[in-house]
């Protein structure tokens, strides 16, 4: 058998390596760091499912997120809170189509804190929460803090707050549950991916904010729950609109969702915050995918919507390892109908 040059061969597998390289599609998207670690995790098993799409993911919080896919810089965004009226219609009036909200998973924002030689499980309740960010319950030991905690030795130490620094879906979620519970705070602060903070420090990223409560003796900050557990960090439980002192974890998180599962709006722009239900974590969310309706490359069109039929279906099995909570099945069910409006 004749051998073909050694020039010959190289040049073949050289062309070969290209014509893969011409195949892998590469799509990206940029936005919330609440769900950063499923999201992770999905486009990594995406691309072993499929090695031909490659997805890419800015974590940069949800107010970045809204922003580049507005601009179009994106090919699909991420935000835990929804994007308003005036942000869709901005959308629609630059692209000349609407933009679609996909829910991905539950997840919960924990309040987390550091306090030299405290370890107990604290209790929160509204008032407590609200105060503390304000700038009004200023001491470890204020009653609203040491009333719920019977039996903790809690310092008279200052209290130092920490929240984030740039537009973010944490903090979205974080202050539509201040602005139920107090209403000083909703006239006051209100909510929104970024806000006026009355006190404190800020962290960028999730990551951020874990960091540096965790380096910061008498601090308190707002994470998401996966934040808090990986970086083995306290985190309280929080009073519900029953009464109840609830710890954020996988039952707790999927029952504050049950109310809204079955009388999901049109759009899934929905809040969950401070639920009904008496086992119901009151700081928990819907995260979402921000999708264009249109999408002229038919090849990107199709692989963002081969991606979100998965992670509707295989995707919902990798969620709880993470802590996070699975969409409900009469969610799961409205989006799928919903993802025929992409074309």
């Amino acid at each position: 058998m004749k051998r073909l040059p050694i020039t010959v061969v190289l040049a073949i597998l050289g062309f070969a390596g290209l014509v893969w390289a011409d195949s892998t599609l590469s799509l990206t998207g940029a936005g919330a760091t609440f769900p950063y670690p499923i999201y992770s995790k999905w486009f990594d098993e995406y691309h072993k499912k499929d090695a031909n799409i490659q997805i890419n993911y800015q974590s940069i919080g949800s107010g970045g997120g809204i922003k580049q896919i507005t601009e179009g810089t994106v090919d699909f965004g991420a935000s835990d809170g929804p994007m308003t009226d005036a942000q869709l219609k901005a959308y629609q009036d630059k692209h000349g189509f609407p933009i679609l909200h996909f829910p991905t998973v539950l997840g919960a924002d924990v309040p987390t804190y550091n306090i030299p030689g405290v370890s107990a499980e604290l209790n929160f309740t509204p008032q407590a929460l609200a105060g503390i960010f304000l700038g009004k319950v200023t001491k470890w030991n204020d009653p609203l803090i040491t009333g719920p905690n019977k039996g903790v030795n809690l310092p008279a130490n200052d209290i130092l707050v920490v929240h984030r620094s740039e537009g973010s879906g944490t903090t979205y979620i974080w202050t539509d549950y201040l602005s139920k519970v107090s209403e000083e705070w909703k006239t006051r602060v209100g909510k929104g991916t970024a806000v006026n903070w009355p006190v404190g420090l800020g962290g960028q990223g999730n990551e951020g904010v874990a960091g540096l409560v965790k380096q910061t003796p008498n601090s308190i900050g707002y994470v998401e729950l996966i934040y808090a557990i990986q970086n083995k960090m306290l985190y309280g439980r929080v009073q519900n609109s029953s009464g109840a002192f609830i710890k954020a974890d996988l039952a707790s998180v999927t029952a504050a969702a049950a109310s809204a599962a079955e009388n999901m709006p049109a759009d899934f722009r929905v809040s969950i915050t401070n639920a009904p239900g008496k086992t119901a974590y009151p700081i928990s969310s819907f995260t979402w995918l921000l999708i264009p309706s249109k999408i002229p490359d038919a090849s990107k069109r199709d692989a963002i919507k081969g991606f979100v039929s998965w992670m509707l279906g295989q995707g919902q099995n990798y969620t709880e390892a993470l802590s996070y909570a699975r969409l409900p099945k009469e969610v799961v069910a409205k989006e799928k109908k919903a993802l025929t409006e992409v074309q």
